[in-house]
Parts: C-alpha cells; sequence; structure tokens
C-alpha cells in the first residue's frame, strides 16, 4: 500500500518523485486526521504541474514525534474548502484563490489577502482595500475605521471595528497593502541577491529568515550534515540576540501605552544596547550580511567574546530591574491582566505559534520540537504562561529573554574551533527543501522545490505573523476599543512579513 505522506525532519530534503500524490478526498482527510492527532498546519500552497492543473502541497507539523509530514493532490478550478473542518486552513486557501485562480468551495470568508493580479488565470488587478468588509448590524453598532494610513512611522493596515459602545463586537483586519510579490520573484533562483532579499523580508527578523533560507539551500545541495560548529553558534547566538532586543523591545512598548515610562524608557534604550551586540559580531545591528548558505561570513575571536560577554552581563543587569518593575505596579497589572484574551483552544484551532501560542498555554517551539544545529545539545525550556491575555504574552517575553541569555552564554563557553563556511555545490534537481526556525514571533516555514535544472520552480514562505493576526483580532472580541493599542502591542506582529 503507498504511504500517504511522506515524513521528513526539520532541515532535510526528498525527491519530488517520493513525495505522495493523493485523491482530493484522501489529502482531505489525511490533513484533518493529522490536525485532529495533534499536527499543526505549517504551510498550504499551489505550484503549477505540466498539465496546467495545480499541485496543492501541505506541510504538517507534528510536534510530539518531531516529524514534518508532507503530501499533495492534484485540483483545478475549484476544490472543498479544508476551512470549515480545519480552521487553520482558512488564511492559507485565501491566499492560493488569490494567486491562482483556485475556488475553495464554502469557504466562509473569501477575500483577498494582499492586493495584486493573480499569477494566473483572469489578469485582474485588485485595488488596494476595494473589497467586501464584515458588517455588524444593529440598534447603536457603529464602526470604528483605522487606518490604513496611520500617525507616526508605522506600516499599513485597515482595521475595522464593529462595536456597541465601547465594546468590540468583531475587528477585522485588512492587510496587504505591502505586497512585494517575493515569492514569485525567487522563481528561477536561487539568485546572488536572493539572500538579501531574505533579510528583508520582515525587516526585524532578518537572522530567522536568514537562517530558514540557508538551510534551505544547504539541504538542496547536500551539505544540511555537513556545516562546521563554529558557524552553527554564531548563527544561534544572533538569532537568539534578536529575540532578546525585540522582546526587550516589546516590553517597553507595552509599558509606554499603559503611560509607565520608567520600564518604557529602560527598555527603548536597552533594545539599542542588544541591536549593538549584534553589530559587535557583524558590522550591522540587524545581523544584514551575517548569515549565508553554508555557514556565516563574521567570526567571534576571544577580545570580541569578552567584550559581548561584558555587554551582554551589563544590559541583563540593567534590564532587569526595570522589567521587574514593571509587573510589581499593581495599576499596570489590572490593565495587562484579563486584556485581549485568547483562551487555549481558540489559539490551537487558529495554529497560532510563538509567544502568542504560549501565552495561551500551547506548549510548542521549534527549537526544542525540530531542533537543528546546536539547538539539538544546548536546550532552551519553553516558556509558556496560560492565562491568554496581555499579561501573559508580556511575561512569556521576559522568560524567553532570561533563557536566552543564558543559552549565549553557554554557547560563548562552548564556541569550537573550526571554519565559518563550507563552498556550497550546485542544487540538486527536482526535489523538495523544508526548514523550520524559530523566529522571535514565532515559526519560520521555508518550502524550496527545484525544477529538473536545480533551480527554483516554487518557493514558500510562511512568516509567523502569518499565523497570529487573525487571533488578535480574536482576541479584541468583546473587551474594550481602547484596549487595542495594548493588545496590538503585545502581539505585535509583522504587516511586511504577512504582506510578502
Amino acid at each position: 500500500m503507498a504511504p500517504t505522506t511522506l515524513s521528513l525532519s526539520n532541515g532535510q530534503s526528498t525527491a519530488l518523485s517520493g513525495l505522495p500524490n493523493l485523491s482530493l478526498d484522501a489529502f482531505q482527510k489525511k490533513t484533518l486526521e493529522l490536525i485532529e492527532t495533534g499536527g499543526r498546519l505549517c504551510s498550504l500552497f499551489a505550484s503549477p504541474a505540466k498539465d496546467k492543473t495545480l499541485v496543492l502541497t501541505a506541510v504538517i507539523a507534528l510536534d510530539f514525534s518531531g516529524t514534518l509530514e508532507i503530501f499533495s493532490t492534484k485540483v483545478s478550478g475549484a476544490y472543498p474548502s479544508l476551512t470549515p473542518q480545519v480552521p487553520q486552513a482558512h488564511l492559507f486557501e485565501r491566499e492560493i484563490q488569490e494567486q491562482w485562480g483556485l475556488t475553495p468551495q464554502d469557504h466562509p470568508w473569501s477575500k483577498p489577502v494582499r492586493f495584486h493580479s493573480p499569477w494566473v488565470g483572469k489578469k485582474t488587478q485588485v485595488l488596494p482595500g476595494v473589497t467586501d468588509h464584515f458588517q455588524v448590524v444593529g440598534t447603536e453598532v457603529h464602526e470604528v475605521s483605522v487606518g490604513p494610513v496611520h500617525a507616526g512611522i508605522i506600516e499599513p493596515g485597515h482595521f475595522r471595528f464593529q462595536c456597541h459602545g465601547e465594546k468590540i463586537l468583531h475587528l477585522e483586519i485588512s492587510l496587504g497593502y505591502q505586497h512585494r510579490g517575493v515569492e514569485h520573484s525567487l522563481i528561477g533562483g536561487p539568485y546572488p541577491l536572493s539572500p538579501r532579499v531574505m533579510e528583508t523580508l520582515a525587516g526585524d527578523t532578518t537572522l530567522g529568515h536568514a537562517i530558514a533560507y540557508a538551510r534551505n539551500i544547504e539541504s538542496l545541495a547536500g551539505i544540511g550534515e555537513s556545516l562546521p560548529a563554529r558557524a552553527l553558534c554564531i548563527r544561534e547566538i544572533a538569532l537568539e540576540l534578536e529575540r532578546i532586543a525585540n522582546h526587550t523591545g516589546d516590553l517597553g512598548n507595552m509599558a509606554n501605552d499603559v503611560g509607565y515610562l520608567p520600564t518604557s524608557s529602560y527598555c527603548g534604550r536597552l533594545r539599542g544596547d542588544f541591536l549593538n551586540l549584534t553589530a559587535l559580531i557583524c558590522g550591522n545591528r540587524f545581523g544584514r550580511g551575517l548569515v549565508k548558505p553554508g555557514g556565516v561570513r563574521f567570526d567571534l575571536e576571544p577580545a570580541r567574546v569578552a567584550e559581548l560577554s561584558k555587554r551582554l552581563d551589563k544590559a541583563m543587569a540593567d534590564l532587569k530591574p526595570a522589567v521587574e518593575l514593571l509587573f510589581t505596579q499593581t495599576s499596570l497589572l489590572s490593565r495587562f491582566e484579563g486584556t485581549g484574551l485568547l483562551t487555549k483552544d481558540t489559539a490551537e484551532q487558529l495554529g497560532m505559534v510563538g509567544p502568542a501560542a504560549r501565552a495561551s498555554g500551547l506548549d510548542r517551539d521549534v527549537r526544542r520540537d525540530h531542533p537543528l544545529g546546536l539547538y539539538r545539545f544546548f536546550h532552551i525550556p519553553v516558556s509558556i504562561w496560560s492565562n491568554g491575555d496581555v499579561f501573559s504574552r508580556a511575561y512569556v517575553r521576559w522568560l524567553e529573554i532570561q533563557r536566552s541569555v543564558q543559552f549565549i552564554r553557554e554557547l560563548l563557553k562552548f564556541l569550537p574551533e573550526g571554519p565559518l563556511a563550507i563552498k556550497v555545490p550546485a542544487l540538486k534537481p527536482n526535489r523538495l527543501a523544508v526548514s523550520l526556525v524559530e523566529g522571535w514571533r514565532g515559526e519560520i516555514c521555508h518550502v524550496a522545490v527545484t525544477g529538473p535544472k536545480g533551480k527554483f520552480s516554487r518557493y514558500k514562505i510562511v512568516d509567523p505573523s502569518f499565523h497570529n493576526w487573525m487571533g488578535l483580532a480574536v482576541a479584541m472580541r468583546v473587551g474594550d476599543i481602547s484596549d487595542f493599542p495594548l493588545c496590538n502591542k503585545s502581539f505585535n506582529l509583522s504587516y511586511c512579513g504577512h504582506d510578502l
């Protein structure tokens, strides 16, 4: 009997000939079966086939076994939507429809995710913001529209609140204004500038996406298991510094939104100090240019290790009292606790990832469940809180900062000798590779597919924000509209990472 799924470990590749091609009915049954047994939909995407049909491919993570289950089916024109039974699929199916003109029948809210012409099929331009919106009708129900252009330096996003008085009945979040066509532009690559593109998918997640891309290239080139330990060590130090810097900034922003300036001011400065530690490694505060397929470009000599350790300890000594002050102020806790509630069951149904998921009690972290590199040998405890409110999302960040700092200290002591990089051969043809990285917002998923000449025939990217924006919308239901800025900061999702 032919297998219904292909099991891969994170960072592995496989020949396309080994990818199970199921009937549409079997594809949907297998998806539902895996989700019901604890699986997560990491990615769902379409690719063109030679016979002018489309190939739907699903990547489902089984955290309890550390495997990725991959399978596909051929479709054309329309197919029964997965979303009514698998809510995690709702945004993926909307994306597939706008890209390929493939209709998910009976999808509850089939509308554009971004605003652009489809890749194939009808070439009708979808004008930015010109689409149907959800409306609540009733006595004294009113709508508050915010954006897409906001005050200050902020990315564009359209928030439509359906309210009764101050209470939010429903929030619809419309994004897509920053769509750049990244995935389509990668076809035929990898190109010399492809690594630079990956570093700018979400500017504050430079290292997360750069590492995911490099891992796919290394896997497709057959060198995934041969990377120098020193290079892996430097990559992971930089990735954790990215996490620490962004979590520190988020704690300051949440403090600022409730008018608590001591923590806000300290965290604003200390975020810069942590970014400067990344600059100490590679000369760029966001880590651009550090990671390359095959390894890294910059070393950590003994003098820089000593300087990094000293400055890390100094920054943490300043951060600790500032954050502990935040969590001991009764007036602040009254704003944090019980605000923006998201239950564990809802977070699971939506396929939430990262700190936002762990703050709702979901025990998931790629670094532990699908480890690669030195995460296989140096384990970071998973930081979980269960209340699902603003306090939980803030406190999980503080726990992760402390544990990431300890992890970096261990790696700096361990830092092995050896080269910084190895040569990357040509990519193997007709293969598929998947890489997962636990970015600071959560799981980053990159899927690369090569054609007969070893060039990308498809490259699919899922930023953690793609999973989590609907979580923010649901968390605001029955909340006060005045709490939205604070709740929004507690998620701190990426617009451009979603829009791609």
